[in-house]
């Protein structure tokens, strides 16, 4: 479908104009919504998209509710309406023949022998399910096409229906299946929801999961009563509900055990999971890593190359030119873009970069207390935090993404890559939203050790040096001239001279939290951090940012912070053990 950023734009506007919300996704192999308003309105809205080349024959599906389900409208563009990672599966092309709703109920109610496969995930399984249906235990859509290989050989000349939540990602499960081998599959029509809403609930068992504030929906389309943990994100039905487990938003029947077992037991976890993301390096074999960009509002009508520049004003224009000849450079329905692309806000980009290998970082994540609402972590190094530069798998984001899945850590802060000791991250993004703000406003006390070149005149000192607010060339932060600058203070307090190497061990705490502000300070001072590739005294401009697992350490580490929790309102300090140099 032509023209997708204009109608995202169109059909925005009008939902917004006629009070709804809810989610639409485009794609140029088609359209997924859900709406909810006033049904009049919602006519409208089909009869919008009915007048679309190619969805003339769009039927959807109606539910009744008592309040909005929705919280915001979204329109979002789409690489793929449904993730599935698996080339030529085209749906807007051919999908497996639809068999109606009364038509499976009379097989069933004949007892034919057909094979009813179950597409969705795990959890939405739980709360219900036809009878008798083949359950792929699959924590994401992803995972289908490896679950339908493990299926029994004979299914291949058997019939096979399949189902889902509202028949989208049987669009593309059938084409795959019938790919494999299996000469006979059918798609439910309309999914589970149609079929409630054409014949109830005969030889179907339980509720229907859905994705929106309701949770699940009876045969009647009905809200059920189900709720999801908040700890955990299981659909949780009444009985479980009226379990003495369930202790919301602390833990519920499933994920008690993990909150009721030991600080030491539960970290014990966690880190056998980190062992597993990190062993082997998921990053050392070669992969096609896809690098986004996000335009802001300050790049509105500027090219893509222009963008690039501004975003990263340190790499060389003509890096650029070699990645856009190359053909490297995909918009979000993964189309080829040019240097000249004008960009608007919010759009994002995407630089391919085949056959992508990373450095080897330090993998010694260690987990130092964990709650409902916070995760503190020893960060090794040299390990990055996020994604950038030569560096996306072997980051710490990465990683604890893999050993927490399905939940996403948020870090609240930075460390260099170089640096040790304490992050902080919350569970939640809800969580990061109460924490992040205690960071950017001054309120977190932190401590850092560092080992500098040297020894200071005085037993305490500060340091207020401006601090450049970009990057030079290289990439590095500078003291900026008076007057210029961001400003800044360090205070200092010595706490061993070491004679044998000249090297002193310095408490320091960064009143201000600019990049690379006590390094920078300590460099400004005449007592550069041992260790330093780029503020140490033997720095060099061709050296790497990042130091290599077997490089002598930066020895800047931080050792302690305190902060207010964000659900308990108290003060709390949490502390990093201190490094060998230290």
């Amino acid at each position: 479908m032509d023209g997708l950023k204009a109608l995202r734009t169109r059909l925005l506007d009008q939902c917004h104009a006629d009070g709804l919300k809810g989610t639409i996704l485009l794609a140029s192999e088609g359209i997924n919504l859900f709406v909810a308003g006033d049904r009049n309105r919602v006519d409208a809205l089909v009869a919008t998209l009915r007048a679309l080349p190619g969805l003339a024959d769009l039927a959807p599906k109606y539910s009744e509710s008592a309040t909005q389900p929705f919280n915001r409208m979204l329109v979002r563009l789409k690489k793929e309406i449904i993730a599935f990672g698996v080339d030529g599966i085209d749906p807007s092309q051919r999908t497996s023949p639809k068999l109606p709703a009364a038509t499976l109920k009379q097989w069933l109610d004949e007892g034919r022998p057909i094979t009813l496969l179950d597409t969705r995930n795990d959890y939405e399984v739980k709360l219900g399910t036809f009878r008798g249906a083949t359950d792929l235990k699959i924590d994401h859509f992803r995972e289908f096409p490896d679950a339908t290989r493990r299926l029994p050989a004979e299914l291949k000349q058997q019939p096979v229906v399949m189902f889902c939540t509202g028949g989208i990602r049987c669009e593309k499960a059938g084409p795959f299946m019938e790919r494999e081998g299996f000469e006979n599959v059918y798609q439910l029509d309309g999914g589970i929801l149609k079929y409630f809403e054409e014949v109830g609930s005969d030889h179907y068992d339980g509720e229907c999961f859905v994705f929106d504030q309701r949770v699940g929906v009876d045969p009647a389309l009905r809200e059920t009563p189900s709720v999801q943990c908040f700890n955990c994100q299981t659909p949780l039905n009444a009985a479980e509900q009226a379990h003495p487990h369930y202790q919301p938003p602390r833990a519920c029947p499933h994920c008690y055990r993990s909150v009721d077992e030991s600080q030491a037991e539960l970290l014990a976890r966690r880190h056998a999971a980190l062992r597993a993301a990190t062993t082997p390096l998921p990053g050392l074999d070669p992969y096609e890593n896809r690098r986004p960009i996000r335009v802001g509002a300050a790049h509105d009508g500027l090219t893509l190359l222009a963008t690039l520049g501004q975003i990263s004003p340190h790499v060389d224009e003509t890096h650029w030119h070699t990645t856009f000849s190359a053909n490297r450079w995909r918009d979000a329905n993964d189309r080829s873009v040019a240097a000249a692309q004008i960009v608007r806000p919010g759009e994002f980009y995407w630089q391919l970069q085949p056959a992508t290998t990373e450095p080897p970082v330090a993998t010694d994540i260690r987990i130092l207390h964990e709650d409902d609402a916070l995760v503190v972590v020893h960060k090794p190094a040299p390990l990055p935090m996020h994604p950038s530069g030569r560096y996306n798998r072997h980051t710490l984001q990465y990683f604890l993404r893999q050993a927490y899945a399905p939940h996403r850590p948020r870090p609240a802060h930075r460390l260099d890559a170089n640096t040790t000791g304490l992050v902080i991250c919350a569970r939640t993004g809800h969580l990061a939203g109460k924490l992040q703000p205690q960071f950017t406003e001054g309120n977190v006390e932190k401590v850092y050790l560092a080992r500098v070149h040297g020894r200071p005149a005085t037993e305490t000192f500060a340091c207020d040096a401006p601090i450049s607010a970009a990057a030079d060339r290289a990439g590095s932060r500078v003291i900026a001239t008076a007057g210029t600058g961001q400003a800044a203070r360090t205070t200092f307090r010595v706490l061993t001279y070491r004679e044998s190497d000249d090297t002193t061990l310095l408490e320091a705490v960064p009143v201000t939290g600019r990049t690379n502000q006590i390094r920078l300070h300590l460099q400004h001072l005449g007592h550069p951090i041992v260790g330093d590739p780029i503020y140490g005294p033997t720095a060099s401009p061709d050296a790497a940012a990042t130091l290599r697992p077997d490089d002598p350490p930066l020895c800047l580490h931080c050792v302690r912070m305190t902060l207010t929790h964000p659900t308990t309102g108290e003060r709390v300090t949490y502390e990093a053990p201190a490094p060998n140099w230290a």
